[in-house]
């Protein structure tokens, strides 16, 4: 789905606003079509309402804000060490076996995740830069060419990753985790 899309903008919103266009379709239904056609122009909202469902859904398993930001912090603080161990005990409880990459063999790689037999190889090495570039994603996709991985996941806790880097990374199929993201992956866990 494109990420400017009617769908895609709105199950980022507030859950509420696709019932307000839901609402405001009917209505134009009512004021615009002759009533025997009423009822398929206000049907012509029902996708909208599936995504305010969805949307809704989302939004109320998300985490407390609060907690999210309280979350951040708490990793900003954390020695590397921890912190890995935090992101390693988050997968294991998600159901994934986690195998920490020590010492040279890590090839850009701090950790490899295997569930179902797909593996998936990690990389935490700079989360505490201010700017993530695109040198990091590329020692992470040598190291999933190298192992013979078809995913990998860049997690970023502070910081922005660039444009560049995260259009290599969709190019390259690795999914950035960052900021917020990994405060609800951290949390979701607990």
């Amino acid at each position: 789905m494109s990420e400017n899309s009617l769908f895609a903008v709105l199950l980022r919103s507030p859950w509420w606003i696709s019932f307000v266009v839901v609402g405001l379709i009917t209505l134009a239904a009512g004021a615009l079509l002759p009533k025997e056609y009423f009822v398929v122009g206000a049907l012509a909202g029902f996708p909208i309402f599936v995504v305010g469902c969805m949307a809704a859904w989302k939004q109320l398993r998300a985490p407390n804000p609060a907690k999210v930001v309280e979350m951040l912090e708490a990793v900003g603080s954390m020695p590397w060490r921890s912190f890995a161990d935090t992101l390693a005990t988050a997968w294991e409880r998600a159901g994934y076996s986690v195998e920490r990459l020590t010492g040279n063999n890590t090839n850009g790689a701090d950790m490899r995740l295997t569930q179902g037999g797909k593996t998936t190889l990690v990389s935490a090495k700079r989360w505490k830069a201010a700017t993530h570039g695109v040198e990091p994603l590329r020692e992470l996709h040598a190291a999933m060419v190298a192992s013979d991985a078809p995913a990998g996941v860049y997690v970023a806790a502070q910081g922005q990753v660039s444009d560049n880097a995260q259009a290599f990374a969709r190019e390259h199929g690795i999914v950035v985790l960052q900021g917020d993201a990994v405060a609800q992956l951290l949390l979701k866990q607990r």
